[in-house]
Parts: C-alpha cells; structure tokens; sequence
C-alpha cells in the first residue's frame, strides 16, 4: 500500500520560514566583523547556537502545527546540506594535503570513533548513542551528530 502524499500545511511553511530566518541571520551575523575577523566564527558554528537558544527558548512556545516544517528542515534539509557541504572537500584538495595528511586524518578519525565507543560502554551507554557521540565529536560535530543520528 502507498503512502498518501499530502499538500503542506501552513503551519508545515511557518516552521520551514522560521528555520530560513534562523538560517538567514547565522550568514548575516557572520559577515560582521566581530564574527569574521576577530573571533573568525563561521555560519555554521552561529547556526548551531542558535538552534541551542531556539531549543532551549522558544520551542516549546511554536504552535505544534509548526512541527511538520520543522522536522522538514532538520531530517530532509539538514541532510542534503551536509551533502554539499562535503562536496566544499574535493579530491584534488585531498590530493594536495598529501598523503600523510590524510593517513594522519584516518588514524585520527578512526581513533576517536573507537575511543568514544570504549568509554561509552564505560559509561553504560547504549551502543547506538556512544556511536553517535564518537561520529560527532570525530567527523564534524553537531552536523554529523544530527546526519547520522537517524541511522
């Protein structure tokens, strides 16, 4: 049996509009000087933080018809961004750190992913959790948290 495909809500744009708005103020905030030169903090790391304050703030004050678009943005968007985001890395730019460049980036991916996982048992965590934290913390932090964490 198919799945139904339904036309979006406008609550379902609403929270896609808001994630745009956040979005769109992370690359603003980051062209100030402030952000771009002195403290050299990217669009990427401003959006994370404010996702924290959103999180942390006015989440749970959204209308929950809001909800679809937001799960829209952080489940299909996300994704797709942390796609073309590593599409930024291109072989020829691999090729030119050399190959102990990138020996050393495998043993040192490798071994945090394997560290995290040890002391995530340590922990009692379960598996999928301490492997989620060690992809994050060993690829890209909070992107690949939320890229792999599906999975």
């Amino acid at each position: 049996m198919t799945k139904a495909i339904s036309r979006p809500t406008r609550g379902f744009w609403c929270g896609l509009l808001l994630m745009v708005v956040f979005a769109g103020v992370a690359v603003l905030l980051a062209q100030l000087p402030l952000f771009k030169e002195t403290l050299r903090i990217s669009p990427l790391i401003i959006s994370v933080l404010i996702g924290m304050v959103y999180a942390n703030t006015l989440r749970h004050k959204l209308s929950p018809a809001w909800v679809p678009g937001l799960a829209f943005s952080s489940k299909r968007i996300l994704r797709l961004a942390i796609v073309f985001y590593a599409f930024r890395l291109t072989l020829t730019d691999i090729y030119a750190a050399g190959l102990t460049a990138f020996v050393y980036d495998l043993i040192i991916v490798t071994s945090v992913i394997l560290l995290g996982v040890l002391i995530g048992r340590w922990l009692k965590m379960d598996r999928d959790t301490a492997i989620l934290t060690a992809s994050g913390s060993a690829i890209c932090g909070a992107a690949a948290v939320l890229g792999t964490e599906p999975v």
